[in-house]
């Protein structure tokens, strides 16, 4: 039986900037609400796959199998949880060594970016459940169950649905020794020396960075670069930018650094990168952060990006639902009606 898995983070959707900025709460209970989608719209499909369940602390799972449909076999992954990210990507390398045909990530870009270091070349239905939401998609957990369930089956080629989301690798060379992240969306360099409450806000702060898509309608640095120059989500290469005091540089652009925050961002240049192109950066005093979040905490370093074209396999939800239909999945014969009895 083909087999799809679900990873919850119950800690995606809850930091500063629902204080900060206009981002919403997404509680637990919103997080079981979508997962009962995801199980239900698995049953979409004439034959359902089975679904393992990413466990946690606060009971997501558990209420999740409880309530699954009657007829999905679904159960608990067995992992150790210690609750924090290192679920997420422990939770993606079993479903990757256990062959999975699709996973189901519920969470935001640092949710996905998780499941991504680990998850190889499974299928992956990114839905929108955290704070930065540059990757995953904002979709009804339903839906998003039929896609993985059409692409788990096989109804629908994964091949014809899922491309490759590009990633950013930066190397750091500090005095003592280098440092190393990934990022999906962005990889950011910001001149507050101080990694905080993480999240990054201030377009003062902002002294540029690389991302691997570029569009007006994403969030954050992606957003600035789309301004000027489009890169869609599986295109190879990436934009990298350099940024200004908006009153002395050569171009601005208005773009939306989190959400609630709009603001108008300096400009010193804009270039298109190509896969796996060096790009520097001199960092005299601080951070480098990942898809909107800081990370690495620099002094007296230069740091490298590299846009790689190897990041996760998305599928595009509307495209795998639309392939099921051409492929008569939810099409139903017609039941005759029984004869009327006779005089």
């Amino acid at each position: 039986m083909a087999r799809v898995g679900l990873v919850v983070n119950p800690a995606a959707g809850r930091d500063i900037r629902r204080l900060t900025g206009g981002a919403s709460v997404v509680d637990d209970y919103a997080k079981r609400r979508v997962a009962d989608c995801v199980l239900e719209g698995l049953t979409a499909v004439p034959d359902p796959p089975s679904v393992r369940v990413m466990p946690d602390r606060a009971g997501i799972a558990d209420h999740v199998l409880e309530e699954a449909p009657d007829g999905l076999a679904a159960e608990t992954l067995e992992i150790t949880v210690e609750n924090t990210a290192a679920d997420t990507r422990r939770a993606a390398a079993r479903f990757r060594e256990e062959e999975v045909r699709a996973v189901v990530v519920l969470g935001g870009d640092g949710t996905t970016r998780d499941v991504a270091s680990e998850i190889g070349s499974v299928p992956v239905v990114a839905v929108s459940t955290g704070t930065n939401n540059v990757v995953p998609s904002a979709v009804d957990g339903t839906v998003a169950g039929a896609a993985a369930a059409l692409v788990a089956t096989g109804v629908v080629p994964a091949d014809e649905v899922a491309e490759r989301h590009g990633r950013i690798d930066a190397r750091a060379e500090t005095p003592n020794g280098e440092k190393r992240l990934t990022a999906l969306a962005a990889a950011e360099v910001s001149s507050r020396s101080f990694i905080g409450s993480r999240a990054l806000l201030d377009p003062d702060d902002l002294c540029g960075g690389v991302v691997s898509r570029a569009r007006p309608g994403d969030i954050g640095l992606p957003a600035v670069a789309g301004a000027l120059e489009s890169v869609a989500p599986g295109e190879s290469g990436g934009v990298v930018l350099r940024l200004a005091d908006p009153d002395d540089a050569p171009r601005t652009a208005r773009a939306v650094l989190a959400p609630g925050v709009v603001a108008t961002v300096g400009v010193e240049s804009c270039e298109r990168v190509e896969p796996d192109e060096p790009v520097a950066f001199e960092v005299p005093d601080g951070v480098v952060g990942a898809d909107g979040e800081r990370e690495l905490e620099l002094t007296d370093a230069t740091v490298e990006f590299r846009v790689r074209s190897d990041g996760p396999r998305l599928v595009d939800v509307d495209a795998a639902l639309a392939a099921g239909a051409d492929a008569g999945t939810f099409a139903l014969e017609a039941v005759d009606a029984p004869p009327a009895p006779e005089d």
